[in-house]
């Protein structure tokens, strides 16, 4: 469903965002694409749906190039990222029409996904209030149901929970398991590896640009001998960055 093949992104200044990644994800399957801030996540995704020219390398969703078909490639991707923002002085019921109404979404069938997702995402108290009057919860409850409107078949998941309480978090946790249920290929990019580790069947752990381990959860703590997911990734860092700097601090 996703295919990422030596996947490179080099920006002026010398500066190398993503190293000849390659991973897949298929139907039904929640892949964790995990690393800190700068890893080269948001990058990777910006290349899959076609936002980004790579340098070198190939992305495909369901046949489809990213580079020769991205009207295509965003046809059949629904993207959540906290940075994603909403039409103020709509509604959400008027942002999900509007969506619908961009993707050719039947506007019978637009109004039936929406009682649908209303009732999932646990906003139909407030889906005919102004978007401006909602809270960043809220807000994230409605891009939720955005990127469903037109029931595509890859998810693309950046940064989902950032900024949200624990009850945000965990309209997160239920729609990703809808999505799983609903046989959906999905990507979530986040450093929050304790969600990660909750939510996802296979993981792909970028640090600097590169893919440095990839698998089950089983498989990555056979291979890095780490019993979790944050200490794989301290074992990635260089000593000079996990090492609390006591002298320095003068303590």
């Amino acid at each position: 469903m996703i295919s990422v093949e030596k996947l490179t992104k080099h920006f002026p200044g010398r500066i190398e965002a993503v190293k000849g990644v390659t991973f897949h994800v298929e139907k039904g399957e929640v892949y964790g694409l995990l690393g800190p801030n700068g890893a080269g996540k948001t990058t990777t995704l910006r290349m899959i749906l076609g936002l980004l020219q790579p340098t070198s390398g190939d992305a495909r969703v369901s046949s489809f190039h990213s580079t020769e078909a991205p009207d295509e490639v965003k046809r059949r991707v629904g993207l959540v990222s906290a940075s994603a923002g909403l039409y103020q002085w709509l509604s959400p019921r008027e942002v999900l029409s509007f969506f619908g109404d961009l993707y050719a979404v039947p506007p019978e069938l637009v109004a039936e996904r929406t009682a649908t997702l209303a009732h999932l995402l646990r906003f139909e108290q407030f889906q005919d209030r102004r978007c401006s009057t909602l809270s960043t919860g809220q807000k994230q409850r409605v891009n939720l149901a955005r990127a469903l409107i037109h029931d595509p078949p890859v998810m693309l998941l950046d940064e989902p929970t950032r900024g949200l309480d624990v009850v945000g978090r965990q309209t997160i946790f239920n729609y990703i398991d809808h999505l799983h249920g609903q046989n959906k290929a999905v990507i979530i990019c986040t450093h929050q590896l304790d969600e990660a580790q909750r939510l996802c069947d296979r993981f792909g752990l970028l640090h600097e640009g590169e893919l440095r381990h990839e698998g089950t959860l089983q498989e990555l703590q056979q291979s890095t001998g780490c019993s979790d997911l944050v200490d794989m990734f301290l074992q990635l860092l260089p000593e000079s960055e996990t090492a609390f700097p006591v002298k320095a601090a003068g303590l």
